[in-house]
């Protein structure tokens, strides 16, 4: 093994020259022997070399007796050892200068502290040697350009003719899910790893290795946690700048299932939410299902491009058309008109009664003239409006499966924008000449137009998040550092002149210590005027009726204070105000919004915006964007609430500064990255009012590190 130049350990161990299986055995479908079985299925082009305490000879091939007695510089170890000496067994590995071990054994960080231990012990040994380890619990993986499995699991070796999908999933049964789902749609797969535990090498980490790899054009991804956040992000810029799209399952969105991660592969996974608006911000096609995944990934095998424009339904079921449209506006698809143009090519293809529009039903008469599904087809994919044609139809019996697929063939095999096919029917028999031909050609086939719809939208909206500039919030460096001597929550009225320096809009008004202070305060900014209880430790004064709104005059303002003193007393004995905040009152007419920002531990820094006041607890409307955001990204976002119709203009209410609104939002994120000790903000409400009008915090929560 000498004399080859030095690889990096990952890419010995993914695209190995020579393998090692440790724990060989001749056993008929004992792991040891599916690994090497695998090896010679494939025709693995590499050294084998079979390590057996019993020594001798397994199908012909001898066996060596420990580790240290393979020849050094082996490029891949399968382990086929209990997990009670993984750990020594990657020690020998070391001292022979094996780039990378695959660990099959479980019982590590996914099943108790004592198992996260020995896992991190294992793992410590592989840094200090620079051994890459795919693994614990995990099957291993499959390198089908390099004719590598390393697995126990049965595969056959289904080489893609050209770039495929790089599956990598945290779960071994999900990467074979993955794979064998793709590969029965007739869909290339360059790799299938299953990365388990992640005790040292990472999804990510493949994706590093890969992502300028030729034999990859896409990377369909499942995972229950990533571990290395900013470094995942960065290389899904890196994948989107190659034109490689990432397709994402993530699980995690309820609790329970964040739980269950944490004895599946030892993850603890964060906040979803935050994840999606920092991986969907760099490109990245986060999906919510297996189906979508699979359909998603269908598509992108053929084109792996952004759809420019709508997408077009040609069918041969009036019923469809309707059942499209109600679908594509519940999920946010655009079903564009024809052009004038495209409308009448179509008037002179179909027959007279024949309605031209989109989704387009070519009538019964296809029955005994299928071409008019592919002429159809061929002048819609010249429509400047459309981006996606899909190909609907009732497939019917075994010959008009074969003769509608023969009319469609050159459309949507060699049309020059992304097309799909879909025979109704469900579960109804297909041709089988039909079905190899369509999967030779690599067309998309589906059952379910609605799941092809599905798919179709997740790539359009990803498609136009790819194409939205992406700059860094420009505000950042028109926002102070702040030298802030107080740990945790801060009293709103410091919060306030921490907004107001950074540019964010408050009411007029400041602290008074006393009634006199007080009354000057008042006089100065004129009444009405709102009376608040100050302190670092009183968070929630409405609580505590340390909140008085609407006072009109000084002997208001007198017993407001003088009650509002006796009721904080009262509730919270012991507490020291630092006084009473007087403000002038806001406007009437404002629309109440919400911003907040906190400090995730794994994404960073992450914004909130959405409604405000009740409806935050009520109806939970709110987005998550990073927040480094620009006014552009945040209104964009502001599109995409429930309740977006409220800052358009609702039942005679204006519309909205929205503008105004995503300033303020802005400077909040840019407030957060300024000042690494702020750890969380919350202004609300924020009261949002008509166009030109501009808006105003009306309160405001800032805790510290």
């Amino acid at each position: 093994m000498t004399g080859q130049e030095k690889r990096a350990p990952l890419a010995r161990l993914l695209k190995p020259r020579s393998v090692a299986i440790v724990g060989a055995s001749a056993e008929q479908h004992s792991v040891g022997n599916n690994a090497l079985v695998n090896l010679k299925r494939f025709g693995f082009p590499g050294e084998i070399h079979l390590v057996s305490r019993r020594g001798g000879e397994i199908d012909g091939r001898a066996c060596v007796a420990s580790v240290d007695d393979l020849p050094m510089g082996v490029d891949a170890a399968i382990l086929v050892v209990p997990a009670a000496i993984v750990k020594e067994t990657l020690e020998a590995c070391a001292r022979r200068d094996i780039g990378g071990a695959v660990v099959f054994a479980s019982g590590f960080g996914e099943q108790d502290e004592a198992g996260r231990i020995a896992q991190d012990e294992f793992a410590a040994v592989a840094a200090k040697n620079n051994l890459a380890v795919i693994g614990p619990n995990c099957i291993g993986f499959v390198s089908y350009a390099e004719r590598a499995p390393l697995t126990f699991e049965p595969v056959d070796p289904v080489m893609p003719a050209g770039p495929g999908i790089c599956v990598i999933a945290q779960s071994g049964a999900m990467s074979g899910n993955i794979r064998y789902a793709l590969q029965g749609r007739g869909v290339p797969v360059s790799h299938s790893i299953s990365t388990g535990n992640e005790a040292v090498s990472a999804s990510e980490d493949c994706v590093e290795l890969l992502v300028d790899d030729p034999s990859v054009s896409a990377f369909a991804i499942f995972v229950e946690q990533i571990r290395r956040p900013r470094n995942f992000l960065a290389l899904a810029a890196r994948a989107r700048a190659a034109g490689k799209p990432i397709v994402l399952l993530h699980s995690g969105r309820s609790s329970r299932a964040r739980e269950a991660a944490k004895t599946h592969t030892g993850s603890l996974a964060g906040d979803y939410a935050v994840m999606r608006a920092f991986v969907e911000r760099e490109g990245v096609l986060l999906v919510e299902g297996l189906d979508e995944l699979f359909d998603v990934c269908a598509l992108l095998a053929r084109n792996p491009k952004p759809i420019d424009g709508g997408v077009a339904v040609v069918s041969n079921s009036g019923a469809l058309r309707g059942l499209s449209l109600d679908l594509c506006e519940d999920i946010g698809l655009a079903i564009p008109e024809f052009s004038p143009e495209t409308a009448a090519t179509l008037k002179s293809i179909l027959p007279s009664f024949a309605t031209v529009d989109n989704p387009l039903d070519v009538t019964a008469a296809a029955m005994t003239k299928p071409a008019l599904f592919g002429d159809s087809a061929r002048a819609i994919m010249d429509d400047p409006r459309v981006g996606f044609v899909l190909v609907a139809a009732m497939g019917g019996g075994l010959p008009q499966q074969m003769s509608k697929w023969k009319a469609v063939e050159p459309v949507v095999s060699h049309g020059h924008k992304p097309a799909a096919l879909c025979y109704l029917g469900d579960e109804y028999p297909l041709n089988d000449v039909f079905l190899k031909e369509v999967r030779a050609a690599g067309v998309p086939f589906f059952r379910s137009p609605e799941r092809a719809l599905r798919a179709v939208a997740r790539i359009a909206a990803w498609s136009e998040a790819t194409r939205e500039a992406r700059g860094g919030n420009p505000v950042v460096d028109e926002v102070p550092r702040f030298e802030i001597d107080r740990r945790g929550t801060l009293a709103e009225w410091r919060g306030k002149i921490i907004l107001s320096q950074s540019g964010v809009p408050v009411p007029r008004g400041r602290l008074a210590s006393n009634s006199d202070e007080a009354r000057a305060v008042a006089r100065e900014i004129g009444y009405p005027v709102v009376l608040k209880a100050q302190a670092d430790a009183l968070a929630h004064k409405s609580d505590v009726g340390g909140v008085v709104v609407g006072i009109e005059n000084q002997e208001d303002l007198d017993f407001a204070g003088f009650r509002m003193v006796a009721a904080v007393k009262e509730a919270a004995p012991g507490l020291v105000l630092d006084g009473m905040l007087v403000e002038a009152m806001a406007p009437k007419g404002g629309l109440e919004m919400i911003v907040g920002a906190r400090r995730d531990p794994q994404w960073g820094p992450v914004l909130l915006v959405g409604l405000g006041g009740v409806w935050t607890e009520a109806l939970r409307d709110v987005r998550l964007l990073p927040a480094d955001s620009t006014v552009a990204d945040i209104a964009r976002e502001l599109e995409k609430l429930k309740g977006a119709a409220l800052l358009r203009g609702l039942r005679g209410s204006p519309p909205r500064d929205v503008e105004a609104f995503a300033g303020i939002a802005a400077k909040i994120g840019a407030l957060m990255l300024a000042n690494p000790h702020i750890v969380d903000i919350d202004v609300n409400p924020v009261n949002v009012y008509a166009k030109g009008e501009g808006a105003l915090a009306l309160d405001a929560l800032i805790v510290t590190a």
